[in-house]
């Protein structure tokens, strides 16, 4: 971390400012007439079974016709962490939480994000509030931005919420424990699935990765797991993607500058030709969204084994998504992966800091004050929070490969099963499938190529560098 500029620890002055906080942000003086009280709602988290820095909560009212008034809370850091102070400054820095299997590095400290700033079951917290009016189509009809006070009825994850949601499970305890909430949470999926169909219609990417994460037993490492896309991640992803075009339309409307999220139209657009070439596809010359996700459906259905390491090449080829500034009147860059033109980052401000960016612009333009950044600084934390979440993704994914090299470090002479992820003049690459990890083969990789079932047996690791290796077994 500290070699990519990331600070692992808090300062001296960053934790005396920890230490001095007490309490949770409480209603100011005087503004209980512009902070509605929502705590009546039936709010839920879902999050990860491990996670405690609870940024947002959702909830839902049925409308009738097959509209519902959809609701997303995200929590008001910025009432605890003012800018300027030792806390926001290290946020400032890193501009994210850095997630490695060895620790987490939260960008707050962990007695704000996990506590004071985080939206916890049953505790009553001050939230910024988008609030939609979603379609049977999952077009948003009417929407508003407000600050408000919540409270978190129920704290799920998302692997018991999609098994319950799918109809392989009963209901979750902590969604049987709320009246009401089981058909709450019913709508919101409804409307997401919904949403999604038509962000996909639009040309949205259905991408797949895989990215296992390390499963720690005591201090050391017993698995290396992908965490798989569901019913209940999808409902989040899609709430939190329409929550952040209502935030950037908002503060356009507002007549303010705002930090998009953008991915810009793919320069290596006449790769993706090629790679689709490869598969008995034809994609269109020019860049085109539609064209692209209509190829990943079809590769998706044909191939499913051979689809994650498909998709990894088509988001190498796209780039990564990084932050830019659109002033009022001048248009941005859309997100080409989502297929939606107006995109922030606005509903994560517990863990990013492009998000406490964007609810201190929510915050201004809602109280009638300036923008609390000019449009220089907003061009230098674009900059800097793109340079530092590559930084970070750097950093997790080195010791994700250390982490697999320690798994298997005991395991050399085992032989594995696996399916060929990459074959070049800069060498073969075999994923095998327990536990999912991914190691070069350094022996025996002639006349196999990419989606190749073969055998290999461990020879190698070297847990510094992330290296595995391994040889085919014929």
């Amino acid at each position: 971390m500290r070699e990519r500029g990331l600070a692992p620890e808090f300062s001296h002055a960053a934790l005396e400012q920890t230490n001095a906080t007490t309490h949770a942000a409480r209603m100011e003086h005087g503004a209980a007439s512009s902070i509605r009280d929502l705590r009546a709602l039936l709010w839920a988290s879902i999050d990860n079974d491990d996670s405690r820095d609870l940024d947002q909560l959702s909830a839902a009212e049925d409308l009738g016709g097959g509209q519902a008034r959809v609701y997303v809370a995200v929590a008001d850091v910025d009432a605890l962490v003012e800018r300027g102070t030792p806390v926001d400054d290290h946020a400032e820095t890193n501009t994210t939480s850095v997630y490695t299997a060895a620790e987490i590095f939260p960008m707050l400290p962990e007695k704000f994000s996990t506590d004071l700033t985080s939206l916890n079951q049953n505790e009553e917290r001050l939230a910024v509030v988008i609030e939609m009016v979603v379609a049977g189509d999952g077009s948003v009809k009417d929407s508003g931005v407000y600050r408000a006070l919540v409270k978190n009825r129920a704290k799920l994850a998302y692997d018991a919420t999609a098994a319950w949601l799918d109809g392989k499970t009963a209901e979750p305890p902590r969604v049987s424990a709320v009246a009401g909430l089981a058909s709450a949470l019913r709508l919101q999926d409804r409307m997401a699935q919904a949403m999604k169909g038509r962000r996909h219609e639009h040309g949205a990417l259905n991408l797949e990765s895989v990215e296992p994460r390390a499963i720690c037993d005591g201090d050391s490492i017993s698995d290396m797991r992908q965490d798989e896309k569901n019913r209940a991640r999808e409902l989040i992803e899609e709430l939190m993607v329409a929550a952040n075009g209502v935030t950037a339309r908002f503060l356009d409307r507002a007549g303010f500058p705002s930090l998009r999220r953008v991915l810009k139209t793919p320069e290596r657009w006449a790769r993706l030709v090629d790679l689709a070439a490869e598969q008995g596809e034809k994609l269109p010359a020019a860049a085109d969204a539609r064209a692209l996700e209509g190829f990943l459906t079809r590769q998706r259905e044909k191939q499913p084994d051979t689809f994650p390491d498909v998709s990894l090449s088509v988001v190498k080829l796209l780039g990564r998504g990084e932050y830019a500034v659109e002033y009022p009147g001048k248009r941005a860059e859309g997100h080409f992966g989502l297929a939606v033109r107006d995109y922030t980052h606005s509903t994560a401000p517990n863990r990013r800091f492009p998000d406490l960016i964007a609810q201190r612009l929510i915050k201004a333009a809602l109280a009638g004050n300036r923008p609390p950044y000019d449009e220089k600084e907003l061009a230098a934390l674009a900059r800097h929070c793109t340079e530092q979440e590559d930084h970070a993704a750097k950093v997790e994914r080195q010791v994700r490969k250390s982490a697999a090299a320690l798994l298997l470090s005991t395991r050399v002479g085992q032989q594995f099963s696996g399916i060929v992820t990459g074959a070049s003049s800069k060498g073969t690459w075999v994923r095998v499938e327990h536990p999912v990890v991914e190691g070069r083969v350094v022996h025996g990789f002639d006349g196999i190529d990419v989606g190749d079932h073969i055998r290999v047996e461990l020879v190698r690791t070297d847990v510094e560098r992330g290296f595995i290796d391994f040889v085919r077994v014929r």
